[in-house]
């Protein structure tokens, strides 16, 4: 099997939501100093690309940023808070094979709690019900897992099988991209739930065997976050894949490795070079150095797909193994 790299594309730092555990919202850009639209044509054909912000349907040329990427990307992914549903409809509309994940944090008081964002959870539901009424399939929720939030992990995923839509998750880092450094990551009582949240992804209730599959991933890629959430020692995930299966462009076009550390390690920007000198540069060779040494132990979906591409017979024991300690009543097995 072949891995694809991901390019993930910060558009905007401006946002409609205030989270609390990511501060994006309070260090906005301005339209004027955000990347073009045009210089994504610089991107290589091929890659999984991942149109994130801030909140990027807030950019008035999110359709032209569409029009660009959609044919040169193996996947188009829009990653976005739900809020502006006439305008995530209308591009599944156009574009019906791209991805599209709508963020929650949970059901409606938790979600709106934590995103500071006024009716959040129903906007989010009401463009979920609306897109599967388009050709767009490929369509979901996702929510990042935080000490605050895990008594909803159950019910929202019960509620993504019942509408017949996928449920992303990921687990609360601090870094620059998110502009945190006291987001809580260890929980015991987040732990107990994060576990019945796995077990249920692996006696997955959905329909077709493809759709149980993905929830079997799901759970194996689960099995970091909750050794994050203990907070085991380094050593426990496979080896991070910044600059070799991922990189990330920011509003400004500069492109780095990862969103992870502390700091932005810049190696380029898209807008001064083409793509192939930036990774190719002696910046790009500091930086790959940076991401072998580096020991922040981020959680990131990303890393885990490779790994269980390259790697199949790891995750397929892990789901063999514990799917029949849950039959006969056990523990996971982490």
């Amino acid at each position: 099997m072949k891995t694809t790299m991901q390019a993930s594309l910060i558009t905007t730092f401006r946002c409609n939501a205030k989270c609390n555990m990511c501060n994006i919202w309070q260090c906005p850009t301005r339209p004027e100093e955000e990347i073009d639209y045009t210089f994504y044509e610089k991107l290589p054909e091929g890659l999984r690309i991942n149109i994130t912000g801030g909140e990027a349907t807030i950019r008035k040329d999110i359709d032209k940023i569409f029009e660009i990427l959609y044919p040169k990307a193996s996947l188009l992914e829009l990653s976005t808070n739900g809020y502006n549903t006439e305008k995530i409809v209308e591009l599944a509309n156009k574009y019906p094979n791209i991805l599209i994940r709508v963020s929650v944090e949970g059901l409606p008081k938790i979600n709106d709690e934590k995103r500071g964002l006024k009716d959040g959870f129903d906007h989010a539901l009401h463009t979920m019900l609306e897109l599967r009424k388009t050709k767009c399939k490929n369509i979901g929720f996702s929510v990042v897992i935080s000490p605050d939030n895990y008594k909803d992990l159950v019910p929202l995923y019960e509620l993504c099988v019942a509408l017949g839509v996928e449920l992303g998750n990921s687990v609360v880092h601090n870094s620059w991209y998110f502009h945190k450094s006291d987001n809580q990551i260890t929980s015991e009582e987040a732990l107990a739930a994060h576990e019945e949240f796995v077990k249920a992804l692996l006696t997955s209730k959905r329909r077709g065997l493809k759709n149980r599959l993905k929830d079997y991933g799901r759970a194996y890629f689960n099995k970091s976050i909750h050794r994050r959430l203990r907070g085991d020692d380094y050593g426990y995930r496979p080896p991070c894949g910044a600059l070799k299966d991922f990189f990330f462009v920011d509003p400004w076009g500069n492109v780095s490795p990862c969103n992870g550390s502390d700091e932005e390690w810049i190696i380029g920007n898209i807008k001064e070079s083409s793509f192939e000198e930036i990774m190719n540069s002696d910046k790009a060779k500091e930086a790959a150095k940076k991401c072998a040494e580096c020991k922040k132990n981020c959680a990131f979906i990303v890393t885990e797909r490779h790994d269980m591409v390259r790697r199949p017979w790891i995750p397929i024991k892990w789901i063999l193994k514990n799917k029949l300690r849950i039959r006969q009543g056990k523990d996971i097995c982490w």
